[in-house]
């Protein structure tokens, strides 16, 4: 694990239909039918060195979507010819990238460093470590449980949020569409890594740029 190698990932050249997310690159390339999905799905397994390298492919009718790695701490450099490769087989398919369409979202539960309690979470919800501090689930369709560790001095008020990590030029259209669906921003310190929203009743959600947007200058 090593925060150099989705660094040297955000700096690369010819990457660009991917998005950096908290669990790591991601790409969803749209095509024409669910047949069209598993025949790109099988050129794309044929990758040289994808095999085995922990790789989730999700079809759909109109699109696949190739996630690298289900953690950001485990993109490394080599990652970066593996996603050049699966964009070319994307090309030649006539399948075009789409950067919108890519996000994750993930569960933050926070809590106090002795009162952290990931093990019951993997158990309720039948996920399967990542990380020391994640939960996330096996078949690659739920959203990855964070442990939060609050500082020691720092009141518990909300337990648990919502961070949706999208592309970096996705986030002030994401921004905007939450806030006329009636969201407020409540915290804009930490912009343009990421703001904080609340609906009504006061429930949180983090709208991420980090980590795609640490290259915003790319």
């Amino acid at each position: 694990m090593s925060e150099r190698g989705w660094h040297e990932f955000l700096a690369a050249g010819g990457v660009d239909d991917w998005v950096v997310l908290h669990g790591g690159a991601t790409a969803v390339f749209r095509v024409s039918s669910l047949s069209e999905a598993a025949s790109m799905a099988t050129a794309v397994a044929k990758v040289p060195g994808i095999g085995g390298a922990g790789v989730l492919l999700t079809l759909g009718d109109d699109r696949v979507t190739v996630r690298l790695t289900r953690d950001i701490w485990t993109l490394e450099s080599d990652h970066v010819e593996l996603a050049r490769a699966v964009s070319a087989v994307a090309r030649r398919r006539g399948a075009a990238p789409d950067r919108g369409a890519v996000q994750e979202v993930q569960l933050a539960v926070a809590a106090k460093a002795d009162a952290i309690d990931v093990g019951f979470w993997r158990a309720v919800l039948g996920y399967v470590p990542m990380a020391d501090d994640n939960a996330i689930d096996p078949l690659g369709h739920g959203s990855t449980v964070w442990m939060q560790e609050l500082d020691q001095s720092k009141a518990l008020r909300h337990a648990m949020h919502v961070d949706v990590s999208v592309a970096r030029e996705q986030v002030e259209a994401r921004l905007r569409t939450a806030v006329a669906a009636g969201g407020r921003i409540v915290d804009d310190s930490h912009a343009p890594s990421h703001w904080t929203l609340s609906d009504r009743a006061g429930n949180r959600v983090c709208i991420c740029a980090w980590p795609d947007g640490l290259a915003s200058d790319r």
